[in-house]
């Protein structure tokens, strides 16, 4: 009773400032000086007017602050969604770049090999864990066979050592049971190179005689019956005498970067297609 009674009071106080604020509003007209009742009013309803003026302008700048803030939200939403969206499209078109850079080096490498080729993906590693080999999604229906040399725009990846009918594996030239025959671009001095099971590889039967020396490039000499000629395998890291008295200890750091092999090329080679099932 006692807050309906105080809320009808309040109304009341509302009106009386409103009427007089009228009555005020309309004498004004006659551009006559207040008397002393009407200034006696002015200054019992002025503050009255000040602070429900006060009231209206708070509650209006709440109103419009909140329906502000909520549109601010909704369009934050918005753009988070839409950055997300822009990122992935980004992440994408940057994936696809990568993509078409490697298969335009591997369409130039291509063209350097000069024989018949089958592009494959790489699909997996070893799933026995015992040698350095990768998977490859094509087989025998796509005519990949036993022996055949798999290369990438770098150089020399391995040969196929099991092959079925749509996958093969591909034994990579750092594996220790893998041996290349090579010699030095420059010097056309020959050993083998082997894997080690590790990132360098070893020139072995290379005489001491030989004039190889770091940072010459390692291909293929095209002997063996597997590796065309001319195949980048790597490069001369360091060359010691060693120990033995007709051999010098040489390394070679493979051309092929093995931890980012995606697309390989593998090189059809007449003379060595051997199905050997």
């Amino acid at each position: 009773m006692q807050s309906d009674k105080r809320f009808r009071n309040l109304w009341i106080s509302i009106f009386f400032v409103c009427f007089v604020l009228f009555l005020l509003s309309s004498s004004s007209g006659l551009k006559q000086p207040w008397n002393p009742v009407e200034q006696l009013i002015v200054e019992i309803t002025t503050p009255f007017q000040r602070l429900i003026r006060q009231a209206i302008n708070a509650t209006s700048d709440f109103w419009t602050n909140y329906l502000y803030l909520v549109d601010v939200r909704s369009e934050n939403e918005w753009l988070k969604r839409e950055i997300d969206s822009l990122r992935r499209e980004n992440s994408q078109n940057r994936e696809l770049l990568a993509t078409h850079d490697r298969l335009r080096r591997l369409l130039q490498f291509k063209e350097v090999v000069q024989r018949p080729v089958i592009a494959a993906q790489v699909i997996g590693l070893d799933p026995t864990g015992w040698f350095q080999s990768i998977m490859i999604d094509k087989g025998k229906n796509a005519g990949i066979r036993l022996d055949m040399p798999v290369v990438n725009a770098l150089g020399v990846v391995g040969r196929v050592v099991s092959v079925s009918s749509n996958y093969a594996k591909v034994l990579l030239i750092i594996d220790q049971n893998s041996a290349v025959d090579c010699l030095t671009q420059r010097s056309r001095d020959r050993g083998m190179v082997k894997g080690t099971s590790g990132e360098v590889c070893k020139m072995d039967y290379m005489a001491k005689t030989s004039d190889a020396v770091g940072g010459d490039l390692v291909i293929t000499s095209g002997l063996g019956g597997i590796f065309p000629k001319g195949l980048p395998v790597g490069r001369v890291s360091s060359v010691k005498e060693g120990d033995d008295k007709l051999f010098k200890d040489i390394d070679v750091v493979p051309s092929v970067d093995f931890s980012k092999l995606e697309e390989v090329l593998v090189i059809q080679v007449t003379d060595s297609i051997k199905d050997k099932e």
